[in-house]
């Protein structure tokens, strides 16, 4: 997979899922959804990949995913039957942050 960057649009190649890159780390990273390697936008998914039933948790329209390090965030853009994972690790929904209370 070619260095994601902020703003960086990609597709998953077993089901429809799309996101948008919000914050990258440095390094490459391997980035699959439904256990398969994910494309760019405009790339045209291999022929003949199919989902894993292991990595179908599905994402979810407008939440953002984070990696376990937390320097690697994605926006989902089109929700779809995969999930998300990078390096082989499931990443997980962000919370929201918490307000101020106004006392």
């Amino acid at each position: 997979m070619p260095q994601i960057k902020p703003g960086t649009r990609l597709r998953s190649a077993v089901c429809a899922s799309e996101v948008m890159v919000v914050a990258a780390p440095k390094e490459s990273v391997e980035l699959s959804c439904g256990g398969a390697p994910m494309c760019e936008l405009s790339a045209e998914p291999a022929a003949g990949a199919s989902l894993d039933p292991a990595a179908a948790g599905g994402t979810q329209l407008g939440k953002r995913y984070v990696n376990e390090r937390g320097d690697l965030e994605l926006l989902c853009t089109k929700p779809g039957e995969g999930s998300l994972a990078c390096a082989g690790t499931a990443m997980t929904i962000k919370g929201a942050k918490p307000l101020p209370s106004s006392d």
